[in-house]
């Protein structure tokens, strides 16, 4: 990055202009997203901007030519995706401006104003110096009518910056794990002591502690859950999959499990009380409410791009569910599925009703795990829909949620391979399976 300053004040540059290289108004800052290191203060890692529409997005630090005093030039083009602070992240202007911090010198503490940020030999930013107004000592009252004096201080010469040591602590190893499956994450997790495993849980985003639980074995998940605040713990459940939240609502105690529906968003609690209605061990117990739903007149590109999402699982991306208006479960009468191999070998302007898989398999939510399994095996199905008496689609039971339910309570916990009960050996494969299937 060449720029014309060394040195940037955080809450100064909020509301400067960012153009493009041509001169263009493309946004304007309004917060700077940092990373605290081991031993290296904070770095900059980028800019969170407000473009057009009042919509803020986030500026990687990289594509940032030139900071001069009244305007930054960026390169490249910007995504519009909305911007959310991923683990270890921190915002200077809203997370970090107003904090206490205390005098390493022992002569007191004070409030931050701004904060400086320098550019090293590498051209990276890092957090330098702090604009402080110190805190009278003394009273409450004295403190709230007389204002200390303010002064520029390196950031060595305070602490509590970035909070206690141990919130400090939980943000740089949230940090560390960020590139890690759930899985691999989740046996991190059960090698902590609670309190340690409740702090990190506080820095992971609520999807990604979502997927996390769901590689928990049933007690850790429990203790995790109850450890949260009541909020978030139902915030958590929200960003989890509806089959997931209720099996963990059935493992808590009657009195949390209750108390975290109600403050759950109202269409996802419904969803999840319909599942807590069946048997753990059946097709209704086992499904998710949430299938891809498609019209028979959905061009095969549509169907498509709803399987290319980020966020969708890899069993639930496998299949297509074609159903009569309504598209939300319960649904209209299931006309069929379509599967996406299917789905890549024809036009994109085909109507995928037809397409549809005239060897259709469905089964009945009260429908028994052997009879699930059996089904799937049969016809070579990573997920399988369930209907009701009148053919309305209600949901589908995918492999890894099969394996689930297959494999011993305890298999998470298990260093060697453990032969299931009944007449099927999954051991290391569906071991491996479950935790490849769109939750690594």
């Amino acid at each position: 990055m060449s720029s014309n300053l060394q040195r940037f004040y955080a809450a100064r540059l909020a509301g400067t202009t960012v153009f493009d290289p041509i001169g263009d108004v493309v946004a304007k800052i309004r917060d700077v997203v940092v990373v605290p290191q081991p031993r290296a203060g904070a770095r900059a890692v980028g800019f969170v901007v407000e473009v057009p529409g009042k919509k803020r997005v986030f500026l990687p630090i990289t594509r940032v030519t030139s900071i001069t005093s009244g305007q930054v030039i960026s390169s490249g083009v910007l995504n519009v995706r909305r911007f959310e602070k991923r683990s270890g992240e921190l915002l200077v202007i809203g997370d970090l401006l107003d904090r206490v911090v205390t005098f390493t010198d022992g002569s007191g503490e004070a409030t931050v104003e701004d904060i400086a940020l320098d550019q090293d030999r590498h051209r990276d930013w890092y957090i330098s110096r702090l604009h402080v107004r110190r805190r009278k000592r003394g009273s409450s009252l004295s403190r709230l009518m007389t204002r200390g004096e303010t002064l520029t201080v390196p950031a060595h010469e305070v602490t509590g910056l970035y909070g206690t040591q141990a919130e400090q602590s939980a943000h740089l190893l949230a940090a560390s794990y960020q590139d890690l499956n759930p899985a691999d994450l989740a046996e991190i997790l059960l090698e902590l002591d609670p309190k340690r495993r409740v702090e990190l849980a506080g820095e992971l985003a609520d999807e990604r502690l979502a997927d996390v639980l769901e590689e928990l074995p049933e007690d850790a998940r429990v203790d995790l859950v109850t450890g949260l605040d009541a909020e978030r713990a139902a915030e958590i459940l929200d960003a989890m999959d509806p089959d997931d939240a209720a099996d963990l609502v059935q493992e808590l105690p009657e009195t949390v499990a209750t108390e975290l529906l109600e403050l759950m968003e109202p269409e996802e609690a419904e969803d999840v009380r319909r599942l807590l209605a069946y048997d753990e061990y059946t097709a209704g117990g086992m499904m998710t409410t949430e299938p891809l739903v498609v019209s028979p007149e959905t061009p095969v590109a549509h169907c498509l791009a709803m399987i290319s999402r980020e966020e969708l699982h890899a069993a639930l991306a496998s299949t297509v569910h074609v159903c009569r208006s309504p598209l939300e479960t319960p649904t209209g009468k299931l006309v069929g599925i379509v599967h996406f191999q299917q789905l890549l070998r024809e036009p994109p302007d085909r109507s995928v009703g037809d397409l549809i898989d005239q060897d259709r398999a469905a089964v009945a939510p009260s429908a028994p795990l052997s009879e699930v399994t059996r089904e799937m095996a049969t016809y070579n199905l990573v997920s399988i829909p369930v209907i009701d008496e009148d053919g309305r689609l209600l949901g589908a039971v995918t492999v890894d949620d099969v394996l689930d339910h297959v494999l011993p309570d305890d298999w998470r916990e298990q260093d060697e391979p453990v032969p299931t009960t009944g007449q099927i050996d999954l051991s290391e494969i569906a071991r491996a399976t479950a935790r490849a299937n769109g939750k690594g």
